[in-house]
């Protein structure tokens, strides 16, 4: 088999893998290399000749003329009568140049060729994929759902690619489905073994920095500024937004006509909650905005500790801590603080007051914790509020409200 023809035998992965020609001939070169040290323990003397454009390559070993019985090195040196017999007026001391056929190194050594430069290809494959997918982190990426599996979705992209969104970077309520188009950011691509793995991500609070970019033109073009993201994902988010220009509302801007810029956002995050607030150097309007919808009486703040005492009117309490403690949570990683709710309210009415601990013997403790989650932890804090609102904010059944209306209630009557 002449040299050309086994190239173009080989080149066939150019078309598989979609590597260029010019990329190839040099990986060739270096087989090659390989296979010529194999075989002659050197590859020093020898000249590969590559031409791109035909697909066709030359390989010619040079060796330098000795006499007969001075033969030593086989591989550099020739000896006069085998010289004679390519150029009949060689002399002794002269460089002859031989072709060397790639069938010359014999069955076995193609086949290990073909071998080597499989996992050559692959290599360079895995260094371009690596390469081209760490410029992406941070960005958003849209990929098809190949497979679901209990611990992770395995995702293909219009080139193949495989990419991986574990279950813990998955929102809650996403339920994937074969076929399904899936958006997330890039998040880290790690190397196992020689092959790249791409993770992405739906949980990261720069998913949704990313998406108010692709979302809000006011935001892509830099006019509003994200101070900062925090997130539960799935369930509640808080968003800081600026802006140089005094005539844009950055809020305003963000949410849109009762709601219809960040709608689209809220519906690609399973319905997360959204709270986008004004950013502002003062400390404690920040923290006052982040704290949103509860309204703040005052502010104590300790800058060494990086605690505040938040001063809160007795209804105000629930608001701020917000179901599960969302809201709290989210306004002290957004700010930088840790918050502490302090209670204002009647003082006669306080010390009256009974924690509803108390009532543990009447009150089952999975529906005290209920309440305890959105910051209502006394008898007198839950009979101030609105039953329809305490449904709304709670997993609790009304009768299983009333019920433990009725029970403060008695209390207090006794």
């Amino acid at each position: 088999m002449e040299n050309i023809a086994l190239i173009e035998s080989f080149s066939e992965f150019k078309d598989d893998k979609l590597i260029d020609r010019v990329t190839l001939m040099a990986i060739l070169e270096d087989v090659f290399r390989n296979a010529l040290k194999k075989k002659y323990g050197s590859d020093d003397n020898f000249d590969i000749i590559i031409n791109p454009d035909k697909g066709d390559m030359e390989i010619w070993r040079r060796r330098v003329i000795v006499a007969d019985e001075d033969l030593d090195f086989e591989n550099e040196e020739i000896t006069l009568t085998e010289a004679r017999k390519i150029e009949p007026d060689f002399e002794i001391g002269e460089e002859v140049s031989e072709e060397v056929k790639l069938i010359d190194l014999g069955r076995r050594a193609i086949l290990a060729l073909r071998q080597n430069l499989i996992s050559k290809i692959h290599e360079h494959d895995n260094t371009n994929l690596y390469k081209q997918f760490k410029d992406l982190i941070g960005d958003i990426y849209t990929a098809e759902v190949h497979h679901v599996r209990p611990r992770a979705v395995i995702l293909v992209d219009d080139e193949g690619n495989e990419i991986v969104l574990p279950k813990e970077k998955q929102i809650p309520s996403d339920f994937f489905r074969k076929g399904d188009n899936v958006r997330g950011i890039i998040e880290n691509v790690e190397l196992k073994g020689n092959k790249p793995q791409i993770i992405m991500s739906r949980t990261s609070e720069k998913f949704l920095e990313k998406l108010f970019e692709q979302e809000i033109p006011e935001v892509f073009d830099g006019l509003i500024t994200i101070k900062g993201v925090v997130r539960i994902p799935g369930e509640k988010a808080k968003v800081a937004v600026d802006s140089y220009d005094d005539r844009i509302d950055p809020v305003g801007a963000c949410v849109g006509m009762k709601g219809s810029r960040i709608h689209g956002i809220v519906r690609e995050l399973g319905n997360e909650n959204i709270d986008v607030i004004n950013y502002t150097t003062n400390t404690q309007l920040f923290i006052t905005r982040a704290l949103s919808p509860a309204k703040v009486s005052s502010i104590k703040i300790n800058e060494e500790t990086k605690r505040a005492d938040v001063f809160l009117k007795l209804e105000e309490v629930s608001k701020a801590i917000g179901r599960g403690g969302h809201n709290i949570k989210l306004a002290g990683l957004l700010t930088g603080y840790e918050l502490d709710v302090i209670r204002e309210g009647n003082i006669a009415e306080e010390e009256d007051d009974v924690e509803l601990t108390e009532f543990s013997d009447e009150i089952e403790a999975w529906v005290i914790e209920e309440f305890a989650k959105i910051g209502l932890d006394t008898a007198r804090s839950i009979l101030k509020q609105d039953v329809n609102d305490l449904v709304r904010r709670t997993d609790l059944e009304e009768e299983t409200i009333l019920d433990v209306i009725r029970i403060l209630k008695e209390e207090f009557e006794d």
